[in-house]
Parts: C-alpha cells; structure tokens; sequence
C-alpha cells in the first residue's frame, strides 16, 4: 500500500496564508519575520505534518542556498584559511558551502561541463585559477554568479592579492644582502593548464624588480619543486651544491621556506648569515619559527570574495568589482640575524 503523500511547503504557504518566500524565511530563521507570521507558519507546518529536507531551500524562490567553491587543494594551510574567511559571512546569510576541489586536470576538466554539479548551485567562488583561461570567450559555461578569489578577471568580481608586487618587494629585499640571489619556484601538475597562476605571479613580480636593481637570477638560481617542506630542502642542496654561502633565498610559499629552514640546520649553516629565507602567506606558526615573510589576509580575501558573490545573488547587476589586497613584509630571524650574546669576561 503507498505511503501518505508528504505535503509541499505550497500547502504550508496556502494554509499559513502566506508567500512561499515567507515560508523559506521562516524555515530560515530569517530575523525580518514577525513574529506572529512565524507561529502561523509554524502551526500550519504541524498541522500538516511538514518536515523540511535539505532541499527545502531549494524549492523556495528557486534557490538552493549553497554556494560552490572550486579551489586547487583543501589540506593546506592557506585555503583552511581562505574558506574560514568565505564561511563566516556565508554563515551569517545562512548559506552551505560546497567544495569541489581540483585536484588533477582530469577533475578539472569534469568541472568544465556546466552540467556539473558545482555549476547548479546559486553561485561560484573559483579560487587561484581563473578557469576562464580555459574557454575561448573568457567566459565560464553558467547563468550562475562568480566571484574569483585569489585571482583576477576583467569579466568577473575578484577579491585577490597583488602577487606580482608581493615579488618585487620580496626582490627588493633581498636585493640588499651580500651573496647571490635565489628563488623557489612552485609548480603543480594542474598549473601547467593555465598561463596564469598565483606562483607565477609572484616569481614574475621577483624577477622584474631583480632587472630594475640591476641583479639577475641565472637559471641555476631557481629551481622548480612541488608544494611541500621537502621541496625546500631539496632545492638548498641543489644551491649548495653549485654555490657557496650566503644563499638569499625567495621560497615563495611559507612551507618551502620551512624545508629550507630545516635543510640548513641539518648542514650547520648560520640562519640569517650563511643562509636567508623568505617566505610568502604569513602563516600563523612562522612567528614562533623565526620565519621572514610576506603575510597575506587570507581570511579577509576569502570573506569579500562571499560578500561580493552574495549582492550578485541578491540582484547586484553592476560592472564587475575588484578588491585588491597586498602583502606584508615581516622580518624575523630567518633575514635578521638575531644580536649576537656577548662573551663572558
């Protein structure tokens, strides 16, 4: 025998006497409500025996409440960061965030088809690639809002940081040490698909100003590696093993820069004499490691791309917006030789 048919939340509006979008309010806990509109709504969903799914939302006013973030990676310090920054206003409106992490080409590749999931939700944040790159009209294949965080796009609103500038103040830096000039640079499968990227940046940035300095970085002065410490230590051996100290080191990401840390106290070289390290996010454990770094607002670039793609959701129509965010220059001990303890007499 069928079960009994589950009512619609049009059968609560109708007995409420309300609009369905009171109804998604209501189930909400939208604070524009008032309160007897709220105890009528609510009787009506007892009466009826309505229980919300969670795919309520969706059926009100055709939204599903949820936004989706594709981003490269979820287990890095720097994009904990960037969502914690995107959920707490997503939070505040009451939406779910959906990650779609890109992982490999072929993942990418399958968020491409609008048909995807990631492209049916009621707008898109794309962090660090801008996957319009990929489509001919530098458009991407959706009727849905998107913001890009960590990135930029005329097309589109972009919450993102001058990586590029962040460079040249690293370069600049560094610039003003005795010894040669070095640099890390960071490269993923996934960046291969993209003539743009975050790294990228920021190694442009480092070589440009280098050139105005009147310096340069010989090809063997950069060296290529995956995210992760022990490409730091991997690239220090292969500095030292063509030159001899004082390495100046631009690491491009706090995490290289820490295997470069832990290489050079496994060799015994003097941090901040025979080798300096400069690191790039401003991470919250370089403090405590004595890391020289470009810090970088991660969450509050995370929480402006969610406010941005929220008034688009809302109806916002105007001409795409862009808020630039820079780094900080932190100098600790990995630059900045600590004062030496004077000897006892």
């Amino acid at each position: 025998m069928p079960g009994r048919r589950k009512p619609t939340i049009n059968e609560v509006a109708h007995l409420a006497k309300v609009g369905i979008g009171t109804v998604s309010r209501v189930l909400n806990n939208h604070p524009a409500v008032r309160p007897e509109t709220r105890a009528r709504v609510q009787a009506a969903m007892e009466s009826l025996g309505y229980r919300p799914n969670p795919h309520a939302r969706r059926v009100a006013g055709g939204r599903s409440y949820t936004v989706s973030v594709i981003l490269p990676f979820v287990a890095t310090e720097f994009y904990t960061r960037l969502i914690e920054g995107i959920e707490q206003v997503l939070q505040q409106e009451r939406y779910d965030l959906a990650l779609f992490p890109l992982l490999s080409r072929s993942r990418l590749e399958r968020y491409l088809e609008s048909s995807t999931f990631a492209y049916q939700t009621d707008g898109l944040i794309i962090a660090s690639y801008d996957l319009t790159e990929l489509f001919g009209g530098n458009l991407l294949p959706t009727d849905r809002p998107v913001t890009l965080v960590d990135a930029y796009n005329e097309h589109y609103d972009s919450s993102y940081m001058d990586n590029p500038l962040g460079g040249a103040l690293a370069a600049e830096y560094l610039a003003q040490f005795p010894g040669e000039i070095f640099a890390i640079k960071l490269e993923e499968d996934i960046d291969r698909a993209f003539a743009k990227t975050t790294f990228g940046g920021r190694l442009a940035g480092f070589q440009h100003k280098l050139a105005e300095l009147g310096r340069s970085l010989p090809q063997t002065h950069l060296y290529t590696t995956r995210f992760s410490a022990e490409g730091g230590q991997l690239a220090l051996r292969q500095f030292i093993a063509q030159s001899p100290p004082p390495y100046n080191i631009f690491a491009g990401a706090d995490l290289i820069a820490l295997g470069v840390l832990e290489e050079a106290e496994r060799q015994g070289l003097k941090i901040g004499h025979e080798v300096r390290v400069l690191g790039y996010d401003g991470q919250p454990w370089t403090e405590a490691r004595g890391l020289s770094t470009l810090a970088q607002p991660v969450e509050a670039m995370g929480a402006e791309a969610a406010r941005m793609l929220l008034k688009r959701i809302g109806g916002y129509r105007g001409a795409p917006r862009a808020v630039r965010f820079t780094p900080t220059l932190l100098e600790r001990a990995s630059t900045a030789p600590r004062a030496p303890i004077p000897a006892h007499p």
